[in-house]
């Protein structure tokens, strides 16, 4: 059977390898889709600065004063990385005058936007009001007593001990929500991969038969199991390519960093690359027309690409569809890929995935091995 399987793997691996459509698919959509989902969602989140911290962009005027710089380092203490030029998601602007607006009792007006909508965008809001309230608290109490309002004041304001502490715990790891190339290189190289094994994979099989070329095959000594594997371990072979030129990719060019694991996103992939060649498989064995392939396989790989989060993170999804992304393998895949890229756990924590889509490997390729069909 393996010398029977081994023959059928190369031929067809290097059949498929000579189609264009599969080069095009393969090498050439992937990356342009990198960089055109990761460049538009690149500000969605916001960018993060050194330390995870979030960048602020602050257009203080010259005239701005101490207080300008004083508003900086409240903005600081609330989590974010101050930056006083260059392009940015959030961007703070300070009035001409500020420091002596504030002095003199007048309203001065501080302006904040920010990319994007949502709980991330009221977050930042809220920041960014307790920095600027915070701020007139401590001048206030610094100047209660007339003593004069200075960066003096402040400091030593803020170096007495307070009246008032709040304790606080996380309750939990908190989930980083990928954006940019962050989101599209892992989610598009998942939904290229399903969307070539329901294509490539799959018409070619249907070819072959419609063509008589698997009855051919059938009449020789050829085993067959040794075909069905054979037709799987190509499919296999292709989608592993695929997968390690679009993680190649990602890392060189987009700078993405796959996380402390590798070797549990290399199984991850291993298991949801064999996963996609069975399916692909599924699908040639039992469509009946070229048309049918394109029709099924497209909608489908479109459909599971979507509810399983390939297209945007799931995690800004509610609960309900959360939850209906596992049901699909896009799903395992992406919620593994977010695990160990973003949420800092151990390789450990897609051990299930892993195991889930194995078994549907072998339940898949068990379907077809058993009504495989020559004509």
């Amino acid at each position: 059977m393996m010398r029977d399987a081994w023959f059928i793997l190369r031929h067809e691996t290097r059949n498929m390898f000579r189609s264009w459509e599969t080069l095009l698919w393969t090498f050439v959509m992937p990356p342009l889709f990198f960089y055109f989902i990761g460049t538009m969602t690149k500000g969605m989140g916001g960018a993060a600065g050194a330390g995870g911290a979030d960048r602020i962009v602050v257009e203080a005027g010259t005239e701005s004063g101490w207080l300008g710089k004083e508003l900086e380092k409240k903005l600081s203490g609330r989590g974010f990385q101050v930056a006083n030029g260059g392009e940015g998601a959030r961007r703070l602007k300070v009035p001409e005058g500020f420091t002596a607006s504030v002095l003199a009792g007048k309203q001065s007006k501080l302006l904040f936007t920010r990319r994007g909508e949502g709980l991330g965008t009221d977050y930042d809001k809220l920041r960014v009001q307790l920095a600027v309230y915070g701020l007139l608290g401590d001048l206030i109490v610094a100047t209660k007593d007339g003593q004069a309002a200075s960066a003096e004041a402040l400091a030593k304001l803020e170096g007495k001990p307070r009246l008032l502490t709040v304790a606080a715990e996380s309750a939990g790891q908190r989930k980083r929500i990928p954006t940019g190339f962050e989101q599209s290189v892992p989610g598009t190289m998942v939904m290229f991969t399903l969307l070539v094994m329901f294509t490539s994979g799959a018409i070619w099989l249907t070819i072959e038969r419609n063509e008589g070329m698997l009855r051919r095959l059938a009449a020789t000594p050829v085993s067959r199991s040794g075909i069905v594997a054979g037709k799987w371990g190509s499919r296999l072979v292709l989608g592993l390519v695929q997968i390690g030129f679009a993680m190649a990719v990602g890392s060189l060019v987009f700078g993405v960093d796959w996380g402390q694991s590798l070797w549990a996103v290399v199984a991850l992939m291993v298991a949801y690359g064999a996963l996609a060649a069975s399916l692909g498989m599924l699908l040639g064995n039992f469509a009946r027309t070229t048309g049918q392939v394109i029709g099924i396989g497209v909608t489908s790989a479109n459909v599971m690409a979507a509810l399983g989060g390939c297209w945007w993170p799931i995690e800004i999804t509610p609960l309900w569809a959360q939850k209906l992304a596992l049901v699909f393998p896009t799903g395992w895949a992406m919620d593994g890929l977010h695990r160990l890229m973003l949420f800092g756990e151990p390789g450990s924590a897609v051990l299930p995935h892993v195991a889930v889509m194995a078994m549907a490997t072998l339940a898949a390729g068990w379907v077809v091995a058993r009504r495989f069909r020559f004509q």
